[in-house]
């Protein structure tokens, strides 16, 4: 099962803390891969996830790119890592009932599980049955493991 990490959360949301990319490595140092927000501005890289508040460089993400599941934020974030499609796992969604990242994974959102070998999101919410899943993103990520 892969554990994905919501914004570096791992026992709770801390909207103090997420995106921020020390929170991030902790929850990857615990083990955990981790979903992230990213925006491209100008060609600048940042995190956050209703706007961009954490600068980060090209080098920060390569480090870690084969543990992030990258939530494209706005349309430059989508065409920059379209570029490079095979490099990163990135996906871009609002509120559709599944995407599908450049690594062929299927993301679903909240409360429309079981869909086979896919990633439930916040399967908490909805109590969602995750016995078909392939892995779950969460911020009590912890609890699953």
């Amino acid at each position: 099962m892969i554990l994905i990490a919501h914004r570096g959360n791992i026992d709770g949301k801390s909207e103090l803390y997420e995106n921020e990319p020390n929170y991030i490595d902790k929850a990857l140092k615990k083990g955990y891969d981790v979903e992230i927000d990213v925006w491209v501005i100008e060609g600048n890289f940042y995190l956050g996830h209703d706007k961009p508040q954490y600068g980060i460089t090209l080098e920060w993400l390569d480090k870690r790119k084969n543990e992030l599941w990258i939530h494209c934020k706005n349309i430059e974030a989508m065409e920059w890592f379209n570029s490079l499609f095979d490099t990163y796992n990135y996906f871009w969604h609002q509120e559709d009932t599944l995407t599908l990242t450049s690594k062929g994974y299927i993301w679903a959102y909240p409360g429309k599980q079981p869909i086979k070998t896919s990633i439930a999101v916040m399967p908490e919410i909805y109590n969602d049955d995750i016995s078909q899943c392939l892995g779950i993103c969460s911020d009590y990520i912890q609890n699953y493991k």
